[in-house]
């Protein structure tokens, strides 16, 4: 998605119900659509926005999971049905890079099954892949929207892998740092093919980052394990082809009582700089432009839509207590063997990031990512 529309469920104003809410964020100034139906939403319905400005909704109805599309239509809300699966419980993916198709999980007792909700030839949901465990998170790999990560749990450990769409759903591994560790994806940026991960294999959970199709290890900055702060990343700045070194990634950065703070990090910077959320900021969400402006949604009681625009070049100085610190590669050999690219058929897929030496190596371009024709 471009960041052109964004959905939320916002709460009525002089009621205890929940509406679906539209913000169009493309134009000078955001603005909000309400898209009331004839009756308040759930608060776990899930929503979302399409690039044609539609919304899709995801209610749950008895023992299934209806799918709608909502639209404005003169001084209410046009909806189209796209069908029910009946379920235990069904999620909806993050966007599709296409905009116009949406994806979701359905949970079972020993798989996981992947479906097209909208965006098929068959006008329903569409049954795409059957993977064995149970999977969650979900980010795209490519802007073609045929490699889709998912962290996968199997036999009492997560992994993450890649679930190939152009070839029938085809799963294959993508993350095992060691055989034991528990290797998850957070976020996937397909132009530099930058990962970030969180993995068990150092000895404790924490943050680490690797690129995509490269023979590299993946690596632990010191500095994304903040003692004083957990941090998400959320968003991750488009357009730096073969250059994952400057890809910056903005995090949230969760201080307990200190409120909600926007952190902002790269593998070429090795600090991570952090700065107050804008009032009202609706914490983790954000969108970051391949100009370099990182985009925050907010709300406030004067300003029922805003965003706070920060380019990227103005983003704050870091807090005082904070110093310079060198990428952390783990010395300890003991943590993980060596990582060696694996050779895949043709057409190219990505290259597993596997076994990696935890040690200190200097920064150098990466390789290019493995592409998808």
């Amino acid at each position: 998605m471009d960041g052109s529309y964004a959905a939320w469920l916002a709460l009525g104003r002089g009621t205890d119900g929940w509406f679906p809410e539209r913000w169009t964020l493309d134009g000078p100034e955001p603005y909000a659509v309400s898209l009331p139906g004839t009756q308040p939403e759930e608060p776990d319905s899930q929503l979302l926005p399409l690039s044609d400005g539609r919304v899709l909704i995801r209610r749950r109805v008895a023992e299934r999971y209806a799918l709608s599309l909502l639209y404005p239509a003169g001084p209410g809300t046009g909806e189209l049905p796209l069908g029910a699966i009946e379920c235990p419980y069904l999620c909806l993916l993050p966007p599709a890079p296409d905009g116009r198709s949406a994806y979701a999980l359905v949970h079972g007792e020993t798989q996981t099954t992947l479906w097209r909700v909208h965006g098929g030839g068959s006008g329903g949901p569409e049954l795409l892949s059957t993977v064995p465990g149970r999977c969650e998170g979900g980010a795209w790999l490519d802007r073609s929207g045929r490699l889709l990560a998912l962290d996968r749990e199997l036999d009492g450990l997560t992994k993450a892998v890649v679930v190939d769409l152009g070839r029938g759903g085809e799963t294959s591994p993508l993350l095992q740092i060691t055989e034991k560790s528990n290797d998850r994806l957070l976020l996937a940026e397909p132009d530099s093919g930058l990962l970030l991960v969180r993995s068990d294999a150092p000895g404790v959970d924490r943050l680490g980052w690797g690129v995509l199709g490269s023979a590299r290890p993946v690596r632990f900055p010191e500095c994304l394990l903040p003692a004083d702060a957990e941090l998400t990343p959320f968003a991750a700045r488009p357009g730096q082809g073969l250059a994952p070194e400057d890809c910056a990634v903005a995090f949230r950065v969760d201080q307990g009582a200190g409120g909600d703070w926007v952190g902002v990090w790269s593998a070429a910077a090795k600090r991570l700089r952090r700065f107050p959320g804008p009032t009202g900021w609706l914490a983790g969400a954000g969108l970051w432009t391949a100009s370099g402006e990182l985009r925050l949604p907010f709300v406030t009681a004067s300003v029922p839509c805003g965003l706070a625009r920060v380019p990227c070049g103005l983003v704050p100085v870091p807090m005082p207590e904070e110093v310079d610190e060198l990428v952390d590669e783990l010395s300890d050999p003991s943590a993980a063997s060596a990582m060696t690219a694996v050779p895949v058929p043709r057409p190219p897929r990505p290259v597993p990031l596997q076994q990696a030496p935890l040690q200190q190596a200097p920064l150098q371009q990466a390789p290019p990512c493995a592409r998808t024709p």
